[in-house]
């Protein structure tokens, strides 16, 4: 790996060298380095689309897999399909990311389209962290969309991140859980010039007992937009809670609108949505103690966030 692809692994993935485990790097389209275990298994697609099929057998108890995708050319765009068959019963931390370096005057662009079919029991933490960087005048685009079907009883948890430099993007998830399946989502975005950012959020409770915790933190400044949109149908026994919080900055704009649809008499589902700039008090306590106003704005972004 060159530096410029090291700095950009380390962004989105944490990672410093080639990982231990499973793992598969995409650079520019093409494969830069894949690893199979004995219960995690990665191969090209089937149907012969760009992207992998990742099986993970219910022998996997708490490995994990890395799947980064790196782009370092200008003008290039990309769609990258990724199925994940996860086992009854498997436990297994899954990694992602894409980083963007563009030096270049053209658009560089990687749509994902990640597809988890989670079997019984099964539970599943995923990771995916969105950076971009270049010294050229060219626009970075990230556009990940997540189809995501829970059997009897499995879990997931999501932690999704934009950290820096997307100048636009459009955010889809769409989940159906099954019988007590449980989904918890924790989204992180962060927008600033001119840059564009849509999450869309679609989840089905169709299984008694199954529940979902959808929580959104988000930060606009300067001349960013943001929008919000969620929609919890609750069709059995179940309990649903979303919650969007934005901090609005400058001269940005931010929409949330959310939708609760209860199906059945015992669903139960629940909203909190809140925008709003930083507090006067917030900054004027941390001016007390030295920092400047900027350095007060930084440290409440950062906490917020974190």
């Amino acid at each position: 790996m060159d530096e410029l692809e090291k700095m950009l692994l380390m962004q989105i993935a944490d990672l410093h060298k080639v990982p231990d485990g499973a793992y598969n790097i995409r650079k520019n389209g093409e494969a830069d380095g894949r690893r199979s275990t004995p219960h995690i298994r990665i191969e090209q697609r089937a149907d012969k689309k760009p992207g992998i099929d990742i099986f993970i057998s219910s022998q996997a108890q708490g490995e994990s897999v890395h799947i980064p995708v790196v782009i370092t050319e200008t003008d290039y765009r990309e769609t990258v399909y990724n199925d994940f068959y996860v086992e009854e019963g498997a436990d297994v931390l899954i990694i992602a990311g894409c980083g963007i370096h563009n030096c270049g005057q053209a658009t560089s662009e990687h749509s994902g389209v990640h597809t988890f079919h989670i079997g019984k029991n099964a539970k599943v933490k995923y990771v995916e962290k969105h950076y971009a960087s270049g010294d050229g005048n060219g626009e970075n685009v990230m556009n990940p969309t997540t189809d995501i079907r829970m059997e009897e009883g499995s879990r997931l948890e999501m932690e999704t991140t934009q950290i820096k430099g997307v100048d636009s993007t459009v955010r889809t998830t769409r989940a159906q859980l099954r019988e007590g399946a449980e989904l918890v989502i924790r989204e992180k975005i962060y927008t600033h010039g001119k840059q564009f950012a849509k999450t869309d959020f679609t989840v089905a409770l169709d299984g008694d007992n199954a529940g979902a915790d959808v929580v959104s933190r988000s930060v606009a400044a300067q001349s960013s937009r943001q929008e919000f949109y969620l929609r919890i149908d609750g069709n059995k026994k179940c309990h649903g809670h979303s919650e969007c919080d934005a901090i609005i900055m400058d001269d940005a704009k931010v929409v949330a609108i959310p939708a609760l649809a209860a199906n059945n008499v015992d669903a139960e589902l629940i909203h909190e949505a809140a925008i709003g700039k930083i507090a006067g008090e917030q900054l004027l306590k941390l001016m007390t103690l030295g920092l400047t106003e900027q350095e007060a704005e930084e440290q409440i972004i950062k906490g917020f966030l974190s």
